[in-house]
């Protein structure tokens, strides 16, 4: 294996174990001696390629949002599209999941989360509703975090014993109200 390979090869190792162990630890909780214990290198490995905890966080925490394609879906369907999709995205993911618990209490973390939802939900709310797009983005944000948080990590009852459709059909109004829908003067 050449050096370049081996440095790719060890970088990769030791992201794969940064994802596991923020995602199991969470962000505070998780450690270099930790993570270059399980990705069976010296902790000094870590640093030498990251520099510091919270630029390994910052590279572990690359990931897509993996919106559908909102100018495909129409205008009507908008709210239950990425209701459903928000849904089963953090679903599946602990990286979303580590990414949402660190925000919480780290800035490095918060200012990550604010990059991929700026980077990926804004352009995503543009293509479909072009006025005052990066403030409908932003209340789409708000509603999905929102109940990320209510949902699986805070776990409050009625919002983690609902079913995944159930959870759809309150979440796509709101959504919908505020991808289509116009504000209201008070």
């Amino acid at each position: 294996m050449t050096g370049a390979r081996r440095s790719d090869a060890t970088k990769d190792a030791i992201l794969a174990a940064a994802r596991e162990r923020f995602a199991h630890d969470g962000y505070d909780r998780a450690t270099i001696r930790a993570i270059a214990r399980d990705a069976d290198i010296d902790p000094a490995m870590v640093m030498r390629y990251f520099g510091s905890k919270e630029k390994l966080f910052a590279t572990a925490a690359e990931f897509e949002l993996r919106l559908p394609d909102l100018a495909e879906v129409p205008p009507e369907a908008l709210g239950r599209r990425i209701a459903a999709h928000a849904v089963d995205r953090w679903d599946r993911d602990e990286t979303l999941m580590a990414l949402l618990r660190a925000a919480v209490t780290n800035p490095a973390a918060a200012e990550r989360m604010r990059e991929i939802f700026a980077a990926q939900l804004g352009p995503a709310v543009a293509k479909v509703a072009p006025d005052e797009a990066a403030t409908r983005a932003g209340l789409v944000a708000t509603q999905v975090l929102g109940l990320v948080l209510s949902r699986y990590v805070l776990g409050l009852p009625p919002i983690a014993a609902m079913d995944r459709d159930e959870l759809v059909d309150w979440l796509a109004p709101t959504l919908q109200r505020y991808l289509t829908g116009t504000r209201t003067a008070g």
